[in-house]
């Protein structure tokens, strides 16, 4: 079921809203019972894409809920077992390892031996790295003594709460159960239901409008097996990079504004991305809390920054490469992640020789940030030509035309609205060829104006600031804009801003016609 589909709106969203605070009011065991209802729910939004996985997610939340309690209780009486946490840990592993890289794994196999083993072609459960993810963050505090025992009926809502199962964000205990045994969280509250339904209609036209709105001019970049001149290659690829801000931003919002309405705070996993100055920063701003998983859990359990710069950087590799596969089983993914955890090593190895040599360099400096946004933008974009592309042949055919290897081409309709100056624009190289004039104008006008909004305009965060909308760990993970532009757009419940939430809700709900998955769905 999608957030962005009319069944959803109308239908699931008033009777789990409904349902949770009528329930809630009943005697003795209204909240347990809003708990349950809760749980239901969630269960039921799962469900509705394949029945059949329930079972699959119920199984993996009952080995995990008594390998989790078994860990406190051990932590608890002070003799911890790392073998129990190895085998529990390893079961998610292989189970997640069975769905998402069995045919990866035969296929590179295939490659390298030159045997025929046929694929299976296993359909990938939706949301089984977010939840595996959530649960092994669960075990490891478990083993830790951080995480106590729970109720069964708590632990199940934790993992399944619908807002996040789908494509996150990755969920950890000690931030949500205490929202869910807070008895205050059992009445509807009016401030709730005006920031939760406010950021989930944000969300809702970053997704339906925005995002939708340009995703007809990425395909035939990375469909086609052409290679794709100069511009044809900017363009699909600055399609693609600003459809999946769009994308994962309204996604993450319409998560936020969601759990909202039931009083429940989701931790912050958006926060102005493109406005980083640097990679480091970048990973601070996209997809917050996978960051912080592959921090705690991973980077710091390979050692982290404790044995000298080689071993760091090691580990910054290992890291990224694995997160890359994480988001998908192919080589494609694998290369992303690889040149991610390159990026971060030159971007630290610079911090650490401009502290040495170059103290006097002030990276507040205005002229220096502009430099580095635009340098990790760029950084970035070519990125996203790996996570896009079918194959790796795909990926390097379209970043060859994005550097111009394939020549460079204009329609011809542009060559005529320059007058005199095609002629120099011809002694540069650049070719007209009939036809696609106003796709091309078309296409360059979303990649601007969405440009605009996703360097210039401050993000949801921002604007709902004073109400704290999303749980924050870190103060750095949000940056407001220019002060005085958030102030004069700061969000109130006022009439202005009742209208303007409402064209906006009005634009995108009778954009549903054209419902599409959200892209982080496949992962």
């Amino acid at each position: 079921m999608l957030f962005n589909s009319p069944i959803f709106i109308f239908l699931f969203l008033p009777l789990a809203v409904g349902g949770f605070f009528a329930l809630a009011r009943v005697p003795n065991h209204g909240q347990r019972l809003a708990i349950g209802w809760a749980a239901l729910a969630s269960l039921v939004f799962y469900g509705w894409w394949d029945p059949r996985y329930v079972a699959l997610l119920l199984g993996s939340i009952g080995f995990n809920y008594t390998c989790g309690i078994a860990l406190a209780r051990r932590a608890a009486a002070g003799r911890p077992s790392r073998s129990l946490l190895a085998f529990a840990v390893t079961g998610n592993l292989v189970l997640l390892g069975f769905f998402k890289y069995t045919d990866f794994l035969i296929g590179t196999w295939n490659a390298a031996s030159g045997d025929a083993v046929p694929l299976v072609h296993i359909v990938l459960p939706l949301g089984i790295s977010f939840f595996t993810f959530t649960q092994i963050a669960f075990l490891v505090d478990a083993h830790r003594g951080i995480a106590r025992e729970y109720d069964f009926l708590y632990y199940l809502l934790f993992v399944t709460w619908f807002p996040h199962l789908i494509a996150g964000p990755v969920l950890h205990h000690k931030e949500m159960m205490p929202q869910f045994y807070d008895a205050a969280n059992l009445a509807p509250r009016r401030s709730n239901f005006e920031v939760g339904l406010t950021i989930f209609f944000i969300g809702l036209f970053k997704k339906v409008v925005l995002a939708d709105g340009i995703a007809e001019y990425v395909n035939p970049t990375f469909s086609s097996r052409d290679a794709p001149t100069l511009f044809d290659a900017w363009s699909g690829v600055l399609a693609y990079t600003f459809q999946l801000y769009f994308d994962f931003s309204g996604y993450s919002d319409m998560a936020i504004g969601l759990s909202r309405l039931f009083g429940v705070k989701l931790p912050l996993n958006f926060a102005s991305p493109y406005q980083s100055a640097s990679i480091i920063e970048f990973w601070r701003r996209w997809h917050m809390t996978l960051s912080r998983f592959l921090r705690d859990y991973l980077y710091f359990g390979l050692g982290g920054n404790r044995r000298g710069p080689l071993r760091r950087y090691s580990n910054l590799l290992v890291t990224m490469v694995l997160g890359g596969l994480w988001h998908g089983a192919g080589w494609t993914f694998v290369l992303w992640g690889a040149l991610h955890g390159a990026y971060l090593v030159l971007n630290h190895s610079w911090r650490a020789f401009r502290s040495r040599f170059a103290p006097w360099l002030d990276p507040d400096w205005r002229i220096y940030r502009l430099a580095g946004v635009a340098l990790t933008f760029f950084c970035v974009v070519v990125g996203w030509v790996f996570f896009r592309a079918a194959d790796v042949d795909a990926a390097l055919r379209i970043l060859g035309g994005m550097f111009g290897a394939h020549g460079a081409t204009l329609p011809d309709a542009l060559g005529r609205a320059l007058g005199p100056l095609r002629t120099e624009v011809e002694g540069l190289g650049i070719a007209f060829t009939p036809g696609g004039g106003a796709r091309f104008v078309s296409a360059w006008s979303w990649i601007v104006g969405l440009g605009l909004v996703a360097f210039f305009w401050p993000n949801t965060q921002a604007l709902m600031r004073r109400f704290e909308p999303a749980l924050v760990t870190r103060d750095e993970d949000v940056s407001p804009g220019a002060p005085a532009r958030v102030a004069r757009l700061a969000w109130a419940p006022t009439n202005r801003w009742a209208l303007a939430m409402g064209l906006a809700a009005a634009t995108a709900l009778l954009s549903l016609n054209r419902v599409s998955e959200f892209l982080y769905f496949q992962f």
